[in-house]
């Protein structure tokens, strides 16, 4: 069910964006309703952790000074020996 919102933007902002709808073909409402749903759909993503990588959690221990830039430059000059 499509609802109604009021929002206060900036003009400039609002005339640019009516014409970025414009040129593609949507309206301004489903260009911020898209943006919107991507916006949070990316969040929820973010924070969602999998069962398999809960799993491994802990698993690995890691030293507190481990220069894991030099530790790959190291790898990679073996591998290319």
């Amino acid at each position: 069910m499509d609802k109604k919102l009021t929002l206060s933007l900036n003009g400039n902002i609002i005339e640019t964006a009516k014409h970025y709808a414009k040129s593609n073909n949507i309206s301004l409402s489903k260009l911020i309703e898209s943006y919107l749903g991507t916006l949070t759909k990316s969040e929820k993503k973010e924070n969602k952790i999998t069962p398999l990588v809960k799993s491994l959690s802990g698993v690995i221990s890691i030293e507190d000074d481990l220069d894991i830039k030099d530790e790959y430059a190291q790898y990679l000059m073996e591998k290319y020996k």
